[in-house]
């Protein structure tokens, strides 16, 4: 048995006809060699495994050749392509800039550049990873590099083409290497198997193709690893079992279903995926660009975009006539902020369960009660039960509320009406219940009552709860840039002395100055938002005697509650967290 090589190294492209996915590349070079018009430095770049390295060996190759074909290929048989190939030409040289980086390795080099090529014509010097090189090296290499000697030609060869110097750039002639189709490394990995003798399936190559994210070095050799692993019959179930790649069926069915809104059953096909090992956020990154590619599929110009098989491309196709554009829109939104959100998420696997079932209710009928998909649900619940109330009100009067018996009752028939003039007082409606009544109503039957206050608009009346609600809402909302006063004012109680004035004691003069600074704007959304133009705002600085410590609202909750048991009891019976 021979020495065993691996594929990558075993097909290596030695001619610019042998090179896959860059042919407008490899025909510029055939042409410079076949005119004789060569540049003194070319920079090759592009991502890895795509063939820049092998392009400069071959270019190297050509251009010492002493019998060139007309193409502008080497002949392979003159002694400077025997020397190359046998590895002893004396007027190649290959540099590794990762580990040859520093200013004497570069000198050595430029000292080996003033003796003429014996053999050939030129004296090819290939750089790999040069953006490696330190800045004192490139600035070494500048001046060799402006004015070579006519005999010496630099390739240089980098994946970072935005670390090389400016000044380095603009001395060479750039060549942009291509990432690799998914067709053309099918395509290669076909002529692979045929010449090992090795059965395949279309679509298992078409994995390997998608895996290796556009570069054939690395394709080969995940071919290599799944045909050690399939024993050389590559199947789609065992190369998606070798490299624990999440089958792509998943993804149509949870599109599928989504569109029938089927929630439990994704459910069940997520907890099944998440049980064989694969990653939440791994799920939603690959969903996100399945529905991509069904998002290109719906639109013929577009299609050429999907880099998948042909096969996938058809079943893309057929889904895509099952989508609305406006479904795949929003499951590409919930999904990007899915996968923004997903490190930082204390509960990831909720995270994942949330958005898909946001993903499955897109499509949902807004009539169906059964969504529960926004807070627009509760807010009809709210309008039918307050609906209902006023139709079991009597004609209204701005006399005291009188209680609702049960909104389950029939309406009662309302009186005429008389016109009422514009600016009449609007209504304040007010769902009057505690908790206990909430409890005891329940379970007698009964609902909470619905009252209706006749207020005007600019002088409704408010409490301490209300002011502190409206408060705290208000410093949620504040801008970014007022992120560090906000967090202050959230541990601030306002309080009302005299109705409509209020009251805020900080704890400094520094405070009270940020306070002053934005005390218009405070004092305008208190105005608009607890409906009252009326209210006026002092703030006033603590006077201690001694240092004091403000308490924190949590802090001033976990007192009360030492204090208490029973606060704690209640937080767990209800479910509640600390706003």
């Amino acid at each position: 048995m021979g020495e065993y090589i691996v594929s990558a190294r075993k097909y290596r492209p030695t001619t610019f006809d042998s090179v896959v996915g860059q042919l407008a590349l490899t025909t510029t070079l055939k042409n410079a060699v076949k005119s004789g018009k060569l540049a003194h430095a070319y920079l090759f770049c592009g991502p890895r495994g795509v063939g820049k390295t092998t392009c400069a060996r071959i270019f190297a190759k050509a251009i010492n050749c002493l019998n060139p074909t007309d193409e502008g290929e080497a002949c392979g048989h003159c002694e400077s392509c025997q020397a190359f190939n046998e590895q002893r030409s004396f007027n190649i040289f290959e540099l590794d800039a990762a580990s040859n980086n520093s200013v004497e390795h570069i000198k050595t080099l430029m000292e080996q550049t003033r003796i003429p090529p014996q053999v050939g014509k030129y004296k090819v010097f290939i750089i790999d990873e040069v953006h490696m090189l330190s800045t004192a090296a490139f600035n070494a290499f500048l001046k060799t590099l402006e004015e070579p000697p006519a005999h010496v030609i630099f390739i240089l060869a980098t994946t970072e083409k935005h670390k090389i110097l400016p000044t380095i750039l603009s001395r060479c002639q750039i060549y942009d290497f291509e990432r690799m189709t998914v067709q053309s490394t099918i395509d290669h990995l076909k002529y692979v198997a045929q010449k090992e003798g090795i059965m395949y399936e279309d679509a298992a190559l078409a994995v390997i193709a998608e895996k290796a994210d556009g570069g054939m070095r690395d394709a080969l050799s995940i071919f290599d690893q799944a045909v050690s692993f399939c024993q050389g019959d590559i199947t789609y179930q065992k190369v998606i079992e070798d490299l624990n790649v999440l089958d792509s069926e998943n993804y149509f069915n949870i599109i599928d279903l989504a569109i029938e809104n089927k929630v439990s059953d994704i459910m069940l096909l997520l907890n099944s995926i998440i049980n064989k090992g694969f990653d939440g956020g791994l799920l939603i990154s690959g969903l996100a660009k399945h529905v991509r590619n069904v998002l290109m599929a719906k639109d013929d110009a577009t299609l050429p975009l999907l880099e998948v098989s042909q096969q996938q491309r058809e079943r893309f196709r057929q889904q895509a006539r099952k989508c609305e554009t406006s479904f795949l829109y929003q499951a590409l939104r919930l999904m990007n902020q899915c996968d923004i959100n997903y490190r930082q998420s204390g509960n990831k696997r909720l995270l994942v369960e949330l958005t898909l079932i946001e993903i499955a209710q897109i499509t949902q009928p807004d009539d169906d009660a059964s969504a529960g998909r926004s807070p627009m649900r509760l807010k009809t619940l709210f309008k039918q039960l307050i609906q209902q109330a006023r139709q079991q009100q009597a004609a209204p009067q701005v006399a005291a509320p009188k209680p609702v018996a049960s909104l389950a009752a029939a309406p009662k028939p309302a009186a005429p009406r008389a016109p009422i003039a514009s600016g009449r007082p609007t209504l304040k409606k007010t769902i009057a219940f505690s908790w206990n009544n909430l409890l005891n109503k329940e379970d007698s039957g009964e609902k909470p009552q619905v009252t209706e206050t006749a207020v005007s608009k600019e002088e409704q009346s408010f409490n301490d709860q209300d002011l502190q609600f409206q408060w705290l809402s208000m410093c949620n909302r504040m801008p970014q840039k007022y992120v560090g006063i906000a967090t202050r004012m959230k541990n601030m109680t306002p309080h009302i002395t005299t109705f409509p004035a209020v009251e805020l004691q900080v704890e400094n003069e520094l405070v009270k100055e940020q306070i002053d600074q934005i005390f218009g704007s405070i004092l305008n959304t208190l105005k608009l938002h607890l409906h009252h133009s009326g209210i006026t705002l002092q703030v006033t600085v603590l006077k201690h005697d001694g240092p004091v410590r403000i308490l924190s609202r949590r802090e001033k909750y976990e007192l009360m509650e030492k204090e208490n048991p029973s606060v704690a009891k209640l937080r767990e019976i209800f479910d509640l967290e600390l706003a």
